[in-house]
C-alpha cells in the first residue's frame, strides 16, 4: 500500500496518498458475516426512519415545532447511516478497501456530521421538553416551528463549520510510511495516528469536538431534566405528574440509547488498550444501532404518532372500501 504514495508538496518530504487501505477486521473467521447483518440493520434503519417522516409529513397534528425536530433527527439518523453502511457493504462484502484519499475525507466528513446532527437533535428536543414542563403557558409562543427551524440551521452551520476544520487539518498531514486504517471506515483517529509528522492540533481538535459535540450536549440535557424534575415535584396531582413524564419517556430512552454506547466506548479507548477487532465492533454498534431504535421508540412510545397512525389506517381503510362500493355500482 505504500506504494500508493505520491508528492504532491513542493516540499519532498511531504507525502500525500493516493488512496488509503481500510483494513477491517483482522484475523476473524466468517467476518462477512457481521456485514451481513450490519445491511439488515440498515434494511430497518431506512424503513422505520422513512416510515415516521412520511408520518410526520402527511398527519397534521404531527405539523408542530417538536416533530420538526423529531424529523430532522430521522433524517439525520437516515443520512448518517447511509454514509456508513452502504459504504462498509462495498469495502468488505465486495472487496473495494482502497478508497481515494478526497473520497476517504469526504466520507468521514459526512459520518461526523450526520453523527453530531443526532447529538445536537436531541438537545434540541430536551429544550423543547423542558419549555413544555417547565413554562407550560408558554410553550406555544416560545417554541414555534420558526424558531425549530432557526435552532436546526444554527446547529448545521455549527456542525459543518466544527467538521470541516477537523477534516481540513487532516490534509497538512504527511503519509510517508503506512497508509493501512485500522478501522472499519476513514476514521479521524487512526488516520491521523499514520502521520509522519507533528499532529499535536488534530489531537487539540479531538478533544474540543468531545468537549463540546458529546459532553456538553449531554450536560445540557441533563440539567435540563434537572429542571424538569423540579418543576414535577411541585405538580400537586399525581396524574397529572405523570402524564407530564410520559411525554419525555421517548425521549430519554433516545438520549441512553445515543450518549452511553458513545460515551462507554470513548472511556473504554482512554483507560484500556482495546484490540481493534473490539473497537471496530463497539464503535459500529454505537453507530449504527441508534438510528434502527428511534424511529421504533418514537414509534411504539409516542401516543400522538400512534394516533396518528391509527387515524391515517381508517382513512385508508375507508376510502378503500368506497372506492370497492363505486367499482361495484
Amino acid at each position: 500500500m505504500s506504494s500508493m504514495l505520491s508528492n504532491t508538496s513542493v516540499n519532498s518530504s511531504f507525502v500525500r496518498p493516493v488512496t488509503f487501505f481500510i483494513n477491517g477486521f483482522s484475523n476473524i473467521p466468517h467476518a462477512k458475516y457481521y456485514y451481513v447483518f450490519l445491511s439488515l440493520v440498515y434494511a430497518v434503519t431506512v424503513f422505520g426512519n422513512s416510515f415516521i417522516m412520511y408520518i410526520i409529513y402527511l398527519a397534521r397534528r404531527l405539523h408542530t415545532a417538536k416533530y420538526v425536530a423529531v424529523f430532522h433527527l430521522a433524517l439525520s439518523d437516515l443520512c448518517g447511516s447511509s454514509a456508513l453502511i452502504p459504504r462498509l457493504i462495498n469495502m468488505f462484502l465486495f472487496n473495494h478497501q482502497d478508497v481515494l484519499y478526497e473520497a476517504c475525507l469526504a466520507n468521514m466528513f459526512f459520518i461526523y456530521h450526520f453523527m453530531n446532527m443526532q447529538s445536537l437533535t436531541l438537545l434540541a428536543l430536551s429544550f423543547d421538553r423542558l419549555i413544555a414542563i417547565c413554562f407550560p403557558l408558554r410553550y406555544h409562543v416560545i417554541v414555534t416551528k420558526s424558531v425549530m427551524f432557526l435552532i436546526i440551521a444554527a446547529i448545521w452551520i455549527f456542525s459543518v463549520t466544527i467538521f470541516a476544520i477537523l477534516v481540513g487539518l487532516l490534509t497538512r498531514l504527511s503519509f510517508c510510511r503506512s497508509t493501512v486504517v485500522n478501522s472499519y471506515f476513514c476514521d479521524h483517529g487512526p488516520i491521523y495516528s499514520l502521520a509522519c509528522n507533528d499532529n499535536s492540533i488534530n489531537i487539540f481538535m479531538v478533544i474540543i469536538c468531545f468537549g463540546l459535540l458529546i459532553c456538553l450536549p449531554l450536560l445540557l440535557i441533563i440539567f435540563s431534566y434537572f429542571c424538569i424534575a423540579l418543576a414535577l415535584s411541585k405538580i400537586a396531582h399525581g396524574g397529572d405528574r405523570i402524564k407530564a413524564m410520559k411525554t419525555c419517556t421517548s425521549h430519554l430512552l433516545l438520549v441512553a440509547i445515543f450518549y452511553l454506547p458513545v460515551l462507554s466506548v470513548n472511556i473504554s479507548a482512554l483507560t484500556a488498550s482495546l484490540h481493534p477487532n473490539t473497537r471496530i465492533i463497539n464503535n459500529s454498534l454505537s453507530q449504527i444501532i441508534p438510528p434502527m431504535l428511534n424511529p421504533i421508540i418514537y414509534t411504539l412510545k409516542t401516543d400522538e404518532v400512534m394516533q396518528s397512525i391509527k387515524d391515517m389506517y381508517k382513512r385508508n381503510k375507508l376510502r378503500n372500501i368506497n372506492i370497492y362500493k363505486i367499482t361495484l355500482r
